[in-house]
C-alpha cells in the first residue's frame, strides 16, 4: 500500500493516542489490580482464538466469538483499563491472522494517515475500487472479510448511506429543483451515486467538503459535469468562516462526529445551523454506544471512535440551539448501531 499522509485538523479529530491519553489520565482506584485481571482475561481469549486458527476452525466462528468476547471485556472494565489492554491485544501473535483481512489491515495501517477514511468505507460498501485489495488477500483473509464487511457496524454504515440519499432526494423534491446540499467530510460521496435528484439534475448544487485531497480529487473526477462541487475544506475552515459557501437546504455530517469531542461538535452544529436556510435541515450521525463489535474495531482495526448515546446526542443539540428556533429529534438506525440527530431550522 502506498503511504499517503495528510495534515489533519488536529484540533477536532480524535486519534487512538488522544483517546488513550484522555482515559489513562483519569485512572480509577485499584487500577493495577483491574489491569492485571484484564490482562489474564484477554490472554485466555486471544490464546483460544490462536488455537482455533491452528486447528482449522471456520474463520467466521473464530472472529465472531472473539468479537463478542472483546465487547464483553470492554464493557466490564473502566476505560482507563481498557485503553491499556488495547496495545497488549494488538501485540498478540494472533493479530497476524486478523490482519489478513484486507478491511481490518487497511484500518489498522491507515494508509491515508487517519481512521475512517473514504477508502475504508469502500470496503464496507463493497465498491469496485477495493476489488484489487480483496483479490490479493489469502483465502483466510477473504473469509474474514466476509465477516467484517457484514458485521452489524458495516450493515449500519450501508444503511446510513441509503438514508442520506433518501434525505437528499426528499428535500430536492420539496424544493422543486432549487435545493442546495452541503456534505461535511464527504469522503467519496458514495451516497450521491444512488441519488435520483442528482441523476435528473433536480438539484441546484451539492457541495462536497473534505480535507483529504485524495477524496476531493475522487469526487471531482467521478461527478464531473454534475451538480456536485468538490471543495477542499475542514472543520476548522467552517468554524473560522474562511470559506464562503452560502446557505443550504440540507447539511449533513455522516461520520465526522465519531471523531469530535463534544465542545467541537457543539461549535460545528451551531455553525451548520447558521448556514441553513429557513426550514433547512441539519443531520449528524454517530456510532452508538454498545455496538457489538466495538472491541474488535478499537483493537485489531485500531479504529478509535467516540461512541454516543441518545442522551449524548441531545446534549449536543441542546447546547447548540435555542429550542424555540428549531425542531429536533434523535433516532436510531434499524440495527441501532448508528444514532442520528436531525435538526430543522424554523422559518
Amino acid at each position: 500500500m502506498s503511504q499517503f499522509q495528510i495534515v489533519l485538523d488536529g484540533e477536532s479529530l480524535i486519534t487512538p493516542a488522544a483517546i488513550a491519553t484522555e482515559f489513562n489520565s483519569n485512572r480509577i482506584e485499584f487500577h493495577e489490580e483491574h489491569l492485571a485481571t484484564g490482562r489474564a482475561e484477554i490472554a485466555l481469549i486471544l490464546n483460544i482464538a490462536q488455537q482455533q486458527f491452528a486447528n482449522g476452525r471456520e474463520p467466521y466462528e473464530i472472529i465472531h466469538r472473539l468479537a463478542g468476547s472483546l465487547h464483553e471485556t470492554r464493557n466490564k472494565y473502566h476505560q482507563s483499563v481498557w485503553q491499556n489492554l488495547i496495545p497488549i491485544i494488538q501485540g498478540h501473535a494472533v493479530s497476524e491472522f486478523f490482519l489478513k483481512d484486507p478491511f481490518t489491515r487497511w484500518s489498522f495501517e491507515k494508509p491515508r494517515g487517519y481512521s475512517g477514511d473514504a477508502q475504508l468505507l469502500d470496503f464496507i460498501y463493497g465498491h469496485h475500487s477495493i476489488a484489487g485489495e480483496v483479490a490479493k488477500a489469502t483465502p483466510l483473509g477473504r473469509a474474514l472479510y466476509d465477516y467484517t464487511k457484514d458485521a452489524s457496524s458495516s450493515v449500519a454504515v450501508r444503511e446510513r448511506r441509503d438514508l442520506l440519499t433518501s434525505h437528499v432526494d426528499d428535500i430536492a423534491a420539496k424544493r422543486g429543483g432549487e435545493a442546495e446540499i452541503l456534505t461535511i467530510a464527504a469522503g467519496h460521496l458514495r451516497e450521491a451515486n444512488r441519488s435520483i435528484a442528482l441523476q435528473e439534475r433536480g438539484l441546484k448544487r451539492w457541495v462536497a467538503l473534505d480535507q483529504d485531497p485524495l477524496s476531493v480529487g475522487s469526487i471531482a473526477r467521478d461527478f464531473a459535469g454534475s451538480r456536485v462541487e468538490a471543495v477542499d475544506g475542514s472543520v476548522r475552515s467552517l468554524l473560522t468562516k474562511s470559506q464562503k459557501l452560502g446557505q443550504f437546504d440540507f447539511i449533513y455530517a455522516a461520520g465526522l462526529y465519531d471523531y469530535l469531542a463534544e465542545k467541537v461538535a457543539v461549535k460545528l452544529t451551531r455553525r451548520c445551523l447558521e448556514m441553513l436556510k429557513p426550514n433547512g435541515v441539519f443531520l449528524f450521525a454517530n456510532f452508538a454506544r454498545d455496538i457489538q463489535v466495538d472491541g474488535y474495531m478499537e483493537t485489531f482495526m485500531n479504529w478509535a471512535l467516540l461512541l454516543r448515546s441518545e442522551f449524548d446526542m441531545w446534549q449536543i443539540i441542546h447546547a447548540s440551539a435555542d429550542r424555540q428556533t428549531i425542531d429536533a429529534r434523535v433516532q436510531f438506525g434499524a440495527n441501532r448501531n448508528i444514532v442520528y440527530g436531525i435538526i430543522q431550522k424554523r422559518s
